[in-house]
């Protein structure tokens, strides 16, 4: 059975059909450069299918980020780990700046940071974020989560690597 992860303002469950046209804009978009560039729709609808599929290989994944009180889907947060990474991951998008500044992705990334520490049970997770993706370095810090310098990166591509402990973590941090 997926989980499904509440907030006070959000609701954080497996990704479905509801939630294609929106990562899909994503990864059509300039925004999408941060987090391996724009893609065709034809590739970005692979993309998002394959996003589905992880869950299925894998037994955990990104959670579609929902509002509470509309069901809108803001974005994808959660754990990722396909086979090409070097280490397992806690990552996220917001498809739109139209939520950015709100804590809204504080608030989804510390339910997810809770899930893969207390009910995955990791150790550590990474969160590779691209350089000048300041927002998300500083969401990272805002879990606790410290660079780590000599960590692998996909595709040895050059990026940020925060390293996310379940010693010690500071996920519940305001």
């Amino acid at each position: 059975m997926t989980p499904i992860l509440e907030t006070p303002r959000l609701i954080l469950r497996r990704p479905d059909a509801r939630d294609a046209e929106g990562y899909i804009g994503f990864l059509g978009h300039e925004r999408s450069a941060m987090a391996g560039g724009v893609k065709d729709r034809p590739d970005a609808w692979r993309a998002y299918a394959a996003m589905l599929g992880h869950w299925d290989l894998l037994g955990f994944g990104l959670f579609a980020v929902t509002l509470r009180d509309t069901g809108e889907s803001i974005g994808l947060i959660g754990n990722y780990g396909p086979d090409s990474w070097p280490e397992r991951e806690i990552g996220w998008v917001l498809f739109t700046d139209a939520h950015e500044g709100t804590g809204l992705a504080f608030e989804a990334a510390r339910a997810a940071h809770r899930h893969t520490f207390q009910t995955l049970r990791w150790d550590t997770a990474v969160s590779y974020i691209a350089h000048g993706n300041d927002r998300s370095v500083a969401l990272a810090k805002r879990l606790g989560a410290v660079e780590d310098l000599t960590a692998a990166t996909p595709r040895n591509k050059p990026c940020h690597v925060f390293r996310h402990s379940a010693v010690g973590h500071t996920g519940d941090a305001e």
